[in-house]
């Protein structure tokens, strides 16, 4: 659809962003650049911190899904409308948020997701 060819290219990039982000981590996690301390206080440090990157990491998989998901509707001419009431998403929501899949009203009602 033309109307959003502007819109894909942003969820374009907003996914390559976050793919070399996700691959970041996953070697921040595995440990590829620095190996764990030898020392146990260290390294109970590290798996902490590894904890946080992790879950850095899981949203960064669920906001790329969410990305691939509107990709996905742009193609099949489902883009900009909700999920949950089949209403259209307001622009605006759109403009903020582009790949999510509710408008404001359903959103609010189902909690935290875009």
């Amino acid at each position: 659809m033309k109307e959003y060819d502007k819109v894909r290219d942003v969820l374009n990039t907003l996914l390559e962003e976050l793919n070399n982000r996700l691959d970041n981590i996953t070697h921040d996690v595995r440990h590829d650049q620095n190996p764990l301390e030898h020392d146990f206080a260290e390294q109970a440090t590290q798996n902490e911190n590894n904890e946080v990157i992790d879950q850095l990491g899981n949203s960064a998989r669920a906001e790329i899904e969410q990305i691939k998901l509107a990709i996905s509707n742009i193609d099949n001419g489902c883009y900009g409308i909700c999920e949950q009431c089949a209403e259209p998403i307001s622009k605006e929501r759109l403009a903020a948020v582009p790949f999510t899949s509710q408008c404001i009203k359903c959103a609010s009602q189902a909690g935290p997701k875009h």
